[in-house]
């Protein structure tokens, strides 16, 4: 089948947007950004890798009306232990998201970042969105404001967007190709229209690439989601990240397909699978040559709040927050103080990083890389214990040094009690997600667990608690290093090979 790529740039060098080096979502790609870009993401926890361990998001449900369907979304459906984007509890007015904003600014001060994601697309809802931005631009100037769109009615907001000083925009872009397109989106609303098939997505793929021309233009930050749905547009989103970084999109996000049947959208219930845990690592790996990837997305939900990886969503409803007593001078004051405090050593970790590097530290024979996962509830320390996690990061070590791979969920099998009980089965079912990884590292872990990784392959350790990730799980790959278990089994081995 011969492509019809829409958006491909006249002169396919032109890059308008980041160097390979100079963008991108880890720590040590932020120390080569001009200031000011700087300043845009090292606090924004989507935006910048090393953030999402310090600074909370929250996403606001104002906008309830779509004006596209696609095969992954049904936005009916809602459970409180569900995290997937279109899913919320309540849907808020502009009044209500401020309220709200205002009391978890006040009760989570990590919270750096106000997000309109949903439930359906906020461009299709404008007046909704942009009277929540104009009130909170106006009452909580210090919170950055963000909207992810799918791109339709883009273009025709930029310019009130960079009215209202929105430094970052999200469009979920998943082909350039209209035959492709046809395949995750059965129809589009244009024009009072609904337009189905390849002529809806080759008007939402020109909508898409045009705002995103115009957003670059006016120096707004541009994230690309995409979803990767295997047999799909899983081989064609490669063409999907050299597109759109020649565009000047800041960064690349590819997230698994979320399809369970019980969802009740089309690929659930038609059975599409998602990808595994290396299938995604490797496209993300394919994309990361043409553009730097996101790797720590959640998949949040519309009403998300808190830092990723959690959500504390359901302490601030609507009935509770009227419930609440703040004092938000003191609240604002202390605020200020803990931002600056997480700036601070954020400016620590990254003075450091230019002073040495771990790469250097590897000499002699080369070894192969390794898959560790980690436990931690935030602050880029190892401080949770195996059995309360719910998600385990996951890193890839090797002679260049520790890269963030990504998360992988999990169920929490012990309920805090000092003795963690039965749960065998969610236990062997977290030992199951933590597949291709050779070790784990947490606060604490308890005999039985440690027995069964040890069955399963995966090394426990407990030994690093409280101390910074990067720095233990290098010092983890040193030590299995040093006692020879890093042999080169092949000149083509990769982590891949055992993902």
């Amino acid at each position: 089948m011969e492509l019809k790529v829409i958006g491909q740039p006249e002169d396919e060098s032109a890059n308008k947007g980041c160097s390979a080096s100079s963008c991108g979502s880890s720590d040590d790609q932020l120390t080569h950004l001009p200031e000011d870009i700087r300043q845009k993401v090292y606090n924004h926890p989507c935006y910048s890798e090393e953030a999402h361990h310090y600074f909370a998001r929250m996403h606001v449900a104002v906008a309830p009306a779509c004006n596209i369907q696609c095969h992954y979304c049904n936005r009916k459906y809602d459970c409180a232990n569900e995290s997937r984007p279109g899913v919320v509890s309540e849907v808020l007015t502009p009044d209500q998201a401020v309220k709200k904003t205002m009391a978890v600014a006040a009760n989570i001060p990590q919270m750096s970042v106000l997000g309109i994601a949903g439930p359906g697309d906020p461009l299709a809802n404008p007046d909704r969105t942009f009277a929540t931005f104009r009130m909170l631009s106006e009452q909580a100037p210090d919170i950055k404001l963000c909207v992810s769109t799918n791109g339709l009615a883009l273009p025709d907001a930029v310019e009130e967007l960079s009215r209202h000083n929105i430094d970052h925009v999200t469009i979920t872009i998943n082909c350039v190709d209209p035959e492709v397109g046809a395949k995750i989106y059965p129809w589009i609303f244009w024009n009072n229209k609904r337009i189905k098939g390849k002529k809806g997505a080759k008007i939402l793929i020109e909508q898409q690439q045009k705002g995103l021309e115009m957003l670059v233009a006016k120096g707004i930050l541009v994230k690309v989601n995409s979803v990767m749905i295997p047999g799909i547009n899983d081989e064609h989103l490669q063409e999907v990240s050299r597109i759109v970084k020649s565009k000047g999109a800041f960064l690349h996000n590819v997230m698994p397909l979320i399809a369970e049947e019980e969802h009740g959208t089309f690929y659930g219930v038609m059975g599409q699978r998602g990808p595994n845990a290396a299938e995604l690592q490797t496209l993300q790996d394919s994309c990361s040559g043409d553009m730097n990837m996101m790797r720590h997305c959640r998949q949040c939900r519309a009403d998300a709040v808190g830092l990723l990886g959690e959500d504390r969503g359901d302490e601030f409803t609507m009935d509770k927050i009227e419930a609440m007593e703040i004092d938000y001078e003191a609240a604002m004051e202390k605020r200020a103080k803990i931002h600056a405090a997480i700036e601070a050593e954020l400016n620590l970790k990254q003075s450091k990083s230019k002073d040495s590097s771990v790469a250097d530290m590897v000499t002699g024979e080369k070894s192969r890389p390794v898959l560790m996962a980690v436990a931690t509830t935030g602050g880029g320390i190892i401080n949770q214990h195996f059995g309360h996690a719910k998600e385990f990061l996951v890193y890839e070590a090797s002679g260049n040094g520790v890269r963030f791979i990504g998360h992988r969920k999990a169920d929490q099998y012990c309920s805090g009690n000092q003795t963690c009980g039965d749960g065998e089965t969610v236990l062997s079912q977290t030992i199951r997600s933590l597949e291709g990884c050779e070790a784990v590292l947490c606060s604490k872990i308890g005999y039985e667990p440690w027995q069964l990784l040890e069955e399963a392959g995966i090394i426990p350790n407990g030994e690093h608690a409280m101390e910074p990730i990067e720095d233990a799980i290098f010092a983890v790959y040193m030590e299995m290093r040093s006692e020879g278990k890093l042999k080169m089994l092949d000149s083509g081995f990769s982590s891949q090979a055992i993902a």
